[in-house]
């Protein structure tokens, strides 16, 4: 699906809204995946999808994960345990394409720490922000995939 040559064919019919750029649809594509991949995050069937089956990812805490097959179970297995308490925000603070089908996507990631037995009970053992590095790819159907999501702490 050519999503640039879609999106000029909308625009045409309203002279008033310029023709969007290739790179301009890509950014929107990719801010749209980041807000699904936020609203995904308690769903296991859902959020690893958004990623190539090659994944790797790198938890706040430091722990890699090595493909999609490996992210649902950890994914699965967090769910289970007091995590599932624990959400996250996102916020993308820059899009660079290294090529016109990868992009590292700069976001900040905010934790929302809302386990029971730590309410009240001063800090959180998370850090309470994190910067984020997505490098995503594209596939040959005009998909954007998340391919390495890494997370540092932010003290």
């Amino acid at each position: 699906m050519d999503t640039t040559n879609a999106t000029n064919a909308m625009n045409a019919t309203d002279p008033a809204r310029p023709a969007l750029s290739a790179q301009d649809t890509d950014e929107r594509l990719i801010r749209e995946l980041v807000v699904r991949s936020q609203e995904a995050q308690t769903d296991p069937e859902v959020l690893p999808a958004l990623h190539t089956s090659d994944l790797v990812l790198i938890n706040l805490a430091g722990r890699r994960v090595f493909g999609r097959e490996a992210f649902e179970s950890a994914m699965t297995a967090a769910l289970a345990s007091p995590l599932k308490d624990v959400r996250t925000t996102l916020e993308v603070d820059d899009i660079r394409f290294v090529r016109p089908d990868v992009a590292i996507v700069s976001l900040t990631k905010t934790v929302h720490d809302e386990r029971p037995d730590t309410q009240g009970q001063g800090p959180s053992d998370f850090p309470a922000r994190g910067a984020m590095t997505y490098v995503m790819t594209r596939d040959e159907d005009d998909n954007w995939h998340i391919a390495l999501a890494q997370t540092t702490p932010i003290a």
